[in-house]
């Protein structure tokens, strides 16, 4: 009977909802770091809503503390939120921080952000415009996927990795022009972005990441620069509206399904620097009509 009861209060307890925050100041919640004087905007009893400004300084039991950062899910699932104004004093965003607030129309990052968390933006389908600035060194996974608002994304020249899935689903995207600053792009990162027309490709990145731009049914041409050497599995699958693709001598692997389901790509050439060329990689390319390859591929999946 003991142990029934037990059971019965942790179940009661988990469906229950638990803030944890150390202090409500003009309707923003905030926990406090007594040690370096620092606060952090949290979630607390009641959802954000409306318009947000966080402000710079917090004054808490008669000292001043200066806010920070946003911290995990602070306004997750806040879908009444529609603009938030963040501070320059803010140096990070967290995982989670918005994702969901679905009616969120208007946010700047400040130059002081170094950082944005994993999932941060996913599904702020309110977003119409974005400017990620110099500050930000790495976009974190999924951080902006969903976003099916967005029409225009500038991303800062500081930026060095695009995480898996970082814009996936951005439907509503047309062009992308990735900086030079960029060396990594993760797996899927412009997956879904269905009007995405035209992409430039920086010559800091050495490899077209898998399922990089799958589902990009609008994209019609795409220029690999000289510096990558692979293309992933699935990097181009089902852009349909693929037409003309240039592959560069640096490149020396083809992956599984690279280009499959591009059905309007007609010609291919495939240069002397490449040696495999993976399963299924022009499978179902309708349109194709001429293919070369050359006598160093040794391996055709």
């Amino acid at each position: 009977m003991k142990k029934f009861l037990l059971f019965s209060l942790l179940a009661l307890a988990m469906q229950l909802p638990c803030w944890a925050y150390d202090a409500e100041i003009d309707g923003i919640y905030y926990n406090i770091n007594t040690t370096d004087k620092t606060a952090e905007v949290t979630s607390g009893t009641n959802s954000y809503s409306g318009s947000v400004a966080i402000p710079s300084t917090v004054k808490y039991k008669n000292t001043t503390y200066s806010v920070t950062s946003i911290g995990d899910y602070a306004f997750y699932g806040c879908s009444s939120l529609t603009s938030v104004t963040i501070p320059n004093s803010v140096t990070s965003i967290g995982t989670n921080a918005f994702n969901d607030a679905s009616n969120l129309t208007e946010v700047t990052i400040p130059e002081s952000v170094t950082s944005i968390g994993k999932s941060a933006f996913s599904d702020c389908s309110g977003l119409t415009q974005l400017t990620i600035p110099n500050s930000v060194i790495s976009i974190e996974t999924r951080a902006f996927s969903a976003c099916w608002g967005l029409t225009q994304l500038t991303i800062g020249n500081s930026v060095t990795s695009l995480g898996d899935e970082a814009f996936s689903g951005c439907s509503s995207l047309r062009d992308v022009t990735i900086p030079n600053s960029v060396t990594s792009i993760g797996s899927g990162a412009f997956s879904y972005c269905s009007n995405l027309i035209d992409v430039s490709i920086p010559n800091s990145v050495t490899s077209i990441g898998k399922s990089l731009f799958s589902w990009c049914i609008s994209l019609i041409e795409v220029t690999i620069p000289d510096s990558v050497t692979e293309i992933g599995s699935g990097a181009f699958s089902y852009c349909s509206s693929l037409t003309q693709v240039t592959i560069p001598n640096s490149v020396t692997s083809i992956g599984e399904q690279a280009f499959s389901n591009c059905t309007s790509l007609t010609q291919v050439t495939i240069p002397n620097s490449v040696t495999s060329i993976g399963y299924r990689a022009f499978y179902f390319c309708s349109g194709l009509t001429e293919v070369t390859i050359p006598n160093s591929v040794t391996s055709i999946g």
